[in-house]
């Protein structure tokens, strides 16, 4: 029969690479030794074969079961036993898994289920192995985080050292006090379990005794005494493991030997197998629905304890014996290939974690070093190396005799990378004290024009000062925040006031919208009854009004002054006013508000330079059509269609000299 506990075979323990410039420590492993279903459960399937009494000369006649008798005795089976090894496994700060899987509560709460564990009268080692996962996880973390910091600042690697809070001290303490207390607990199991040894070795004694002292006149007594020392033997659990099967073959030996010799009575025996059959049969069922559980692990667990159970119930009937047998035997099979396979899974999962490491290390010994050469360049690529940690992180175990490599490669690239990221800060101190001057000046710039009132120029100004500072460099880190909240504070200021300003105009504008509107409705309904001599100064009086109003909202002037063209041309028209005459009056109400602007000199001149370079183009348009005129001949219809159009052309040319002569004129009043 093979010997080997299942149970003993430990989860693969894995470790997940730290990251980011923090120390990490290699994962551990222990690989589950390969079995298969039938190793696990090898029996004779022909069980009075090879019992011990085999090995013994042969009986006489006289003193052996008749053969009836002997088909009906049940030799029982020898299935491995599932009990837990006495060995404590640390998980510390160095073997801590990188489940992120799993909810990583606060340090508060890890320190207080210490607590809590240290306090239970039993502390199971599931338990406090996932609660110091927990705490080192945290205390990483907390690590990690405080040298992220201590880098940033301009830190050395190699000069930073963690500080512990109280609180992680605490939970350091409780865990050591938890495992002393574990310790203290599996000595006594120990003590018990050598104790045990003893009392089951008094138990063999005594049924070796009743087995060779028995007589058939005292058999009821001898049978429940036998019973009771079967009770006695299953009460008692925790033996060593080294002791498990031998203490069990020699019992068995002599309780075999019993049923043997024993000249059992028809009535005791069919009671004994109907009741170790309904007994066997519960185990069966048992075993079956273990299919059903979604934790292989914890299933191949519960099977050996079934299986504990099933070597301690008394034999069936020998027609009953290779049914029962063969269906818990399939239900441990299905559950051990399960169980099996599930590791085998998990190996091949090892070999794709270890491609997808490998190639996380090549990116990051692919980075082109001599291509960052700005701070934006290193701070996107330190982004890029930062998600190359983060999937390190979430990929999950490799093979063992792989981990070391794999890691030391992948720290060697990390600390390389690093390494060159503080030497080009470092480099870069000079030019950031530089960029930190230019930014200072212009904080001075904006908090000199934050105060201004005009808005056009200085808005521009202002933009054109945060494009410069967009333009500079990094400063210092511990100048970054004061610097910018004291440009930024400027730049509000001024925006602000702006704003303020913006916002009463508006009122104005719509204020002056709502007088023009009055205009354009005095105009039209300007009274036509009155002669033209009459209605004229009315007219232009209100056109002088509407000009005089100020601003309107964008939106609507081009919609306003429609309306009030539309309305003078209207009366211009009834009036019969020269078009010239209308187009003059209107230049002298747009340079008489020309005139009220600041810079009105300037406007003027410019506008007069513009008019005499019009003057002396159409001039020398009109002498062009003049010299043409002459050469045409009117003999031809087509001839003297031509020369009508151009008399036309000149005409109207003639007509805008006129009107450029008074507009110039017009300027000069004003000069």
């Amino acid at each position: 029969m093979n010997n080997n506990n299942l149970e003993n075979e430990k989860l693969p323990v894995n470790e997940e690479a730290k990251v980011e410039e923090s120390t990490n420590v290699l994962p551990t492993e222990e690989k589950v030794t390969e079995k298969t279903a039938e190793a696990t459960l090898e029996i004779s399937e022909k069980e009075e074969v090879k019992t011990p009494e085999n090995d013994l000369p042969e009986r006489k006649e006289a003193e052996e079961l008749t053969v009836e008798e002997k088909e009906e005795i049940d030799y029982d089976i020898e299935i491995p036993e599932a009990t837990e090894e006495n060995v404590e496994e640390e998980v510390d700060e160095n073997s801590v898994s990188d489940d992120d899987s799993a909810e990583l509560l606060s340090v508060e709460e890890i320190v207080q289920k210490l607590r809590d564990l240290l306090a239970s009268e039993h502390p199971q080692r599931k338990e406090v192995d996932e609660v110091k996962n927990q705490f080192y996880r945290s205390l990483r973390n907390e690590t990690e985080t405080q040298k992220a910091a201590f880098l940033e600042s301009g830190g050395e690697s190699i000069d930073f050292v963690a500080s512990e809070s109280e609180i992680y001290n605490e939970g350091k303490e409780l865990i050591q006090k938890i495992k002393e207390k574990r310790a203290e607990i599996l000595a006594r199991e120990d003590a018990e379990k050598e104790a045990n040894v003893a009392k089951k070795m008094a138990i063999i004694d005594q049924v070796k005794h009743l087995a060779e002292s028995q007589s058939q006149e005292d058999f009821n007594k001898t049978y429940q005494e036998f019973r009771s020392l079967q009770q006695q033997w299953n009460d008692i659990k925790l033996v060593p493991q080294t002791k498990v099967n031998e203490l069990w073959k020699e019992y068995q030996r002599h309780v075999e030997k019993f049923y043997d010799l024993v000249r059992i009575n028809n009535e005791f025996r069919e009671y004994d197998f109907k009741k170790n059959f309904e007994l066997k049969t519960e185990l069966c069922e048992a075993a079956e629905r273990l299919d059903e559980e979604s934790d292989v692990v914890s299933a191949f667990h519960q099977l050996q304890n079934l299986h504990q159970e099933w070597r301690d119930i008394g034999p069936v009937s020998r027609k009953d014996r290779e049914e029962i047998w063969n269906r818990f035997k399939a239900a441990s099979t299905l559950i051990n290939k399960k169980y099996q396979s599930h590791f085998e899974s998990l190996k091949g999962k090892e070999e794709d974690n270890l491609t997808a490491k490998t190639a996380l290390c090549e990116k990051l010994e692919a980075i082109d070093y001599s291509k960052l050469n700005s701070i934006r360049d290193w701070n996107n690529k330190i982004k890029e190396v930062l998600d190359i940690q983060k999937q390190w992180r979430e990929i999950g175990y490799v093979p063992k005799k792989w981990n070391t490599k794999i890691y030391d490669r992948y720290r060697a690239a990390c600390d390389f990378f690093f390494r060159n990221k503080n030497d080009f800060y470092k480099s870069m101190h000079g030019e950031m004290e530089e960029n930190l001057k230019k930014k200072i000046t212009l904080c001075e710039r904006a908090e000199a024009l934050k105060d201004s009132q005009d808005w056009k120029k200085t808005t521009q100004d202002m933009i054109s000062i945060q494009k410069e500072w967009k333009a500079i460099g990094v400063v210092p880190r511990k100048y970054v925040d004061s610097t910018w909240k004291r440009f930024i504070s400027a730049c509000d200021y001024f925006f602000e006031q702006k704003k303020l300003h913006t916002s009463s105009q508006h009122d104005e504008e719509a204020k002056n919208l709502e007088k023009k509107k009055e205009v354009v409705e005095k105009i039209n309904k300007l009274d036509t009854a009155l002669t033209a001599e009459q209605a004229l100064p009315i007219l232009r009086e209100l056109m002088d009004e509407w000009y005089g109003i100020g601003h309107v909202p964008f939106k609507a002037k081009d919609k306003i002054y429609k309306e009030f063209n539309d309305a003078t041309e209207a009366q211009f028209d009834r009036l019969n006013i020269d078009k010239t005459e209308r187009k003059l009056d209107s230049f002298k109400s747009n340079i008489s508000d020309m005139a009220k602007s600041g810079n009105a000199k300037g406007q003027l001149f410019r506008e007069r330079e513009r008019l005499m370079r019009q003057y002396e183009r159409m001039k020398v348009e009109l002498q062009t059509y003049e010299n043409n005129i002459g050469f045409l001949s009117v003999s031809s219809k087509k001839g003297n269609n031509l020369i009508d159009d151009m008399n036309q052309k000149m005409k109207k040319i003639k007509l805008e000299l006129e009107l450029l002569v008074k507009k110039i004129a017009a300027i000069d009043e004003e000069l």
